[in-house]
């Protein structure tokens, strides 16, 4: 249900924060980094949204995390994770992974790949319990993807399909939207929606392309159509 108070805040691909690296091109979608501005921290419970290229046989060496969900989604390549609690894997296209850092983990994320990039979106909320144990999960969620709609992949609720996060209040969803393909956005108090491919029609609002994203507050179940030529990938976070 929308309210007086409802908006709808778009945030063009170019208007984010942007680190060029030789081994890393990364849009940032807050402040992030030597980035920042205090009017863009978060939009509910997320904090980062990072929209990463990295370089074949380079990546992000060993560092720290404490008390952050830490969900990361593949879109073309490989990523390798290790961390300091024994967890080790490659993350690919389809392949949810969450890592709660909890009262403190080191790990790193390698491009293992020494030909080609992995592109890849980073993405980190609030846990709704600090000082809890470093844990690892991820889930293949590749079949789910291709019946179309949305399909949760990481959520605090109990949902069977999806990777548990330490958030009672957010749940993130992904659509590989065929070209033409419509969906509701959730009607939730906060509602963060980011193109990954592709672009889409957001009702009342208009068309938002590859990098873009829309940030909702109260603003109710909008319709969304991916565009009929090139379809779109979507990930939207629903938060209270």
């Amino acid at each position: 249900m929308r309210t007086a108070t409802a908006s709808v805040n778009i945030v063009r691909g170019k208007q984010r924060f942007h680190t060029a690296l030789k081994w890393l091109d990364s849009y940032h979608s807050f402040s992030f980094g030597p980035f920042y501005d205090p009017e863009n921290t978060q939009h509910g419970l997320l904090l980062v949204s990072n929209d990463d290229i990295i370089r074949p046989g380079t990546g992000f060496q060993t560092h720290p995390h404490q008390d952050m969900e830490i969900v990361t989604w593949v879109l073309s390549g490989e990523l390798e994770h290790k961390d300091s609690v024994g967890n080790k894997g490659i993350i690919y296209p389809g392949l949810a992974q969450r890592m709660s850092a909890g009262r403190g983990i080191w790990h790193s994320e390698i491009n293992p790949n020494k030909k080609e990039d992995v592109h890849l979106v980073q993405m980190w909320v609030l846990p709704d319990e600090e000082g809890i144990s470093p844990s690892y999960e991820q889930l293949d969620i590749g079949k789910n993807l291709e019946k179309g709609g949305l399909i949760p992949i990481a959520s605090g609720k109990d949902i069977p399909s999806a990777i548990r996060i330490h958030q009672k209040g957010a749940t993130l969803w992904v659509g590989q939207l065929k070209p033409g393909e419509s969906v509701f956005v959730p009607d939730s108090p906060y509602v963060h929606l980011y193109v990954a491919e592709g672009s889409v029609e957001l009702e009342e609002t208009g068309t938002l392309g590859k990098g873009d994203a829309a940030r909702l507050s109260g603003a109710g179940a909008r319709a969304l159509r991916a565009d009929e030529k090139t379809g779109a990938q979507i990930l939207i976070w629903e938060m209270v």
